[in-house]
């Protein structure tokens, strides 16, 4: 939402800033003539080609090409599809489409593809004008041939969906949640069925992943917050019939749309309002807060404020909220991409040295006058908008700091700051901001949660204050280190006692290999592998971990007296985030990119340190939505785990920047084939293993998971000595 290399993704992953600039640079001689001549392409015209462009770089299997105002002038016309469809017809776009539904209906439906049936989700007099036009597949609660049910929320961010077709049936559950997103469900099946063989099993897990970020998207608890991108009249309906779903005390609104949208029919269309607080985006078409103060006095009984910046509404109104409050965020996406800044920004605090500037932080940036680093300097990367950022850099430099700004036009969307000062300079830098409005004011929090120096208080682990080695049990006949040597209960138990004995301060129980090309087990399979030894030490001092992928290996293995789960995929599975939140147990949630490893699929980094930061806020995000409480993370960047060799010595050089994460740290080095990059044999990896665990300690590494508990605890008290000493 705040990203343009959002809108064009390659298996989930945006591509890289230098994938993207290739691409700009192959298309910019055509760009330059068109605007020469008069017939500039649109950014959505643009984007549409770098789009395409970069999928048949990738040789795709599959594109999915979303339209940008409908069908007939759309930019996505000048491909041919294997399959197409049109969600729902609403009056929108009315200046260039048509002035009726009908109208409008006719010109998306020249999306349809040559050889296969339109999928639609559109009903009455927009699906008779689409039938004129073309064959269809009917999506629909009743009377389509493909029937969509809802049978109610399962939890309070799921719901349960049937789809049937003729000869199939699937059942799942969504995190996008309305009648609209079920049926949205059902024409994506239809479409995935017109192209590829896919079984019911498959597309049940594929929905069941689905997540769609400021779409009805709750972000936090005690308030309930919502952010929801409604920006037209039939979104701020379908907003509304979402709402009544839930139990609250107050209904607070917070409300930015565009100015050229219809005000009055959104909202008509809102719920029932206690309070409105009115701001505008930051964006040229945003609307004022005065013009839309009019029309929420005239149309709702609620009181009405205005606090003109997005951030500033947002804070303001949950600071006034009640913990049985709900708390929406709407009107434009614009407004909503701000909001979100709330809880995704995370300034990262940086290390320079002599041969390391803030320039190698930012590539290509030659904006602000670096001076020399010297040892009390404190050097913070952050990203913001462009305005927010130019600001930045000039109030850093009148106190005496440095700073640099990425030289890339975000327009609307955010651009990288890095910031450089002694300690004082940044004290007096967020008293300054602290007085500002939106942007700036909230950037004074962050900062000053990345100053405190005693912000480690706040990363306690569940079980100790201090750091922790957690020592790997495989009870496996196939783990790439130690596998078929614990497999029998009783050498497992015994192997256990041993490494508490070596000074472990955890043990790791796993049940399946991740290992590249591991063969999947069933989940009875797992079970009987770990949980009579999970019961054998129920009555040890040691915390029991279970790393598994599984809900159900989970749910049974904490109810047999296992103390947290260790997910090495993610919590990509929204059944084990489920799990987690009703046991309330401490989690490790871990980066990574396929599980088992495929070492087969590439993957590009622009900067590994910083998107393994990005996805594992996301990945926070979604386990917090499904009720999992923060401090009950624990965060892993998954070393081996879809990075490279020098990708993952990145990682552990740099393990201070995850401090931004306010999490616990867990590092998992041990005998990986990383260590191949310093001629080191499957058969020759103790002694690097070590090294890296001191060299982990030393960077504040919270628990350190190894299978040589002695050796690599020794290196962890050597570290943690010399922290101490000096």
């Amino acid at each position: 939402m705040n990203d343009i290399r959002e809108r064009i993704q390659v298996n989930g992953r945006k591509i890289s800033k230098k994938e993207l600039t290739t691409l700009v640079e192959r298309i910019r001689p055509h760009v330059a003539t068109r605007s020469a001549a008069g017939d500039a392409p649109t950014q959505f015209e643009a984007l549409t080609a770098l789009g395409i462009a970069c999928f048949s770089q990738r040789d795709v299997d599959v594109a999915i090409l979303e339209v940008g105002i409908g069908g007939r002038y759309d930019a996505t016309s000048v491909v041919d599809p294997v399959a197409s469809a049109v969600t729902s017809v609403s009056l929108e776009h009315t200046d260039l489409l048509g002035d009726t539904v009908e109208e409008i209906a006719k010109d998306k439906a020249q999306v349809a593809p040559a050889a296969k049936p339109l999928v639609t989700g559109a009903t009455e007099n927009s699906l008779s004008a689409i039938l004129e036009e073309t064959d269809v597949i009917t999506v629909g609660e009743q009377d389509a041939d493909i029937l969509v049910r809802t049978n109610g929320l399962v939890s309070r961010t799921e719901e349960e969906v049937v789809i049937d077709g003729e000869g199939w049936h699937v059942e799942t559950q969504l995190s996008l949640l309305g009648r609209h997103q079920a049926i949205n469900a059902g024409i994506a099946t239809a479409l995935a069925r017109q192209f590829a063989a896919v079984n019911e099993q498959t597309v049940a897990q594929g929905l069941r992943r689905a997540n769609w970020p400021g779409r009805f998207e709750i972000v936090a608890s005690d308030p309930q917050v919502v952010l929801d991108g409604a920006h037209n009249p039939d979104a701020c309906s379908k907003l509304a019939t979402l709402v009544e779903r839930y139990d609250y005390d107050d209904l607070h609104l917070v409300f930015g749309a565009l100015r050229d949208k219809n005000h009055e029919e959104m909202v008509k269309n809102l719920p029932a309002l206690d309070t409105v607080t009115l701001c505008r985006p930051n964006v040229d078409r945003g609307a004022t807060p005065e013009t839309l103060e009019r029309v929420f006095n005239s149309k709702t009984a609620a009181r009405v404020a205005v606090v003109p910046e997005v951030l500033d509404a947002v804070e303001q109104t949950i600071t006034r909220a009640d913990p049985d409050d709900l708390v929406v965020i709407t009107g434009s996406l614009y407004t909503v991409s701000e909001a979100r800044d709330r809880w995704t920004r995370r300034p990262i605090p940086k290390q320079l040295s002599k041969t390391r500037c803030i320039h190698d932080l930012l590539p290509g940036s030659t904006q602000g006058t670096i001076l020399p680093n010297t040892i009390s300097e404190k050097t913070i990367k952050t990203y913001c908008r462009p305005a927010t950022a130019e600001r930045l850099k000039e109030l850093m430099f009148s106190i005496g700091g440095t700073a640099a700004v990425s030289d890339i036009d975000g327009v609307h969307q955010h651009i990288d700051i890095v910031l450089n000062g002694s300690h004082e300079e940044f004290t007096q830098l967020i008293e300054v901001l602290e007085g500002a409005n939106g942007e700036l004011s909230h950037i004074a929090t962050q900062l000053r949660s990345v100053l405190d120096e005693d912000r480690d208080a706040t990363n306690v682990l569940p079980w100790s204050e201090d750091q922790m080695i957690m020592g790997i049990l495989n009870v496996t006949p196939d783990s790439f280190h130690d596998g078929g040597e614990y497999a029998r209960v009783e050498d497992a138990v015994s192997r256990a006692d041993q490494m508490a004995t070596a000074g472990a301060d955890i043990i790791d129980i796993g049940g399946e290999s991740t290992r590249p090309g591991a063969d999947p087990v069933s989940a009875e399979q797992e079970l009987d592998r770990i949980i009579p030894v999970i019961e054998r030490l129920a009555d040890r001092d040691v915390p029991v971990t279970v790393d598994t992928l599984k809900p159900a290996v989970a749910k049974a293995a904490i109810e047999a007296g296992a103390d947290a789960i260790n997910d090495v995929s993610g919590l990509a599975d929204p059944d084990m985030r489920r799990v987690i939140a009703e046991y309330d147990v401490p989690v490790v949630l871990m980066h990574s990119i396929d599980t088992p490893v495929n070492p087969d699929r590439s993957v590009t980094y622009d900067d590994v340190v910083e998107d393994v930061i990005t996805d594992l806020t996301e990945q926070m995000i979604l386990a917090e939505r499904a009720g999992i409480d923060r401090e009950q993370i624990i965060i892993d960047p998954g070393i081996g785990f879809g990075k490279s060799a020098a990708e993952n010595f990145e990682l552990i050089a740099r393990l201070a920047e995850f401090r931004a994460l306010e999490c616990p740290l867990l590092i998992g080095h041990s005998h990986k084939s990383m260590f191949t990059h310093v001629s080191c044999g499957p058969d020759d990896r103790l002694a690097p293993t070590v090294a890296t665990t001191a060299l982990a300690a030393e960077r504040h590494a919270d628990i350190i998971r190894v299978h040589d508990v002695a050796e690599n605890a020794a290196a962890m008290r050597v570290a943690k000595a010399m922290a101490d000493r000096w």
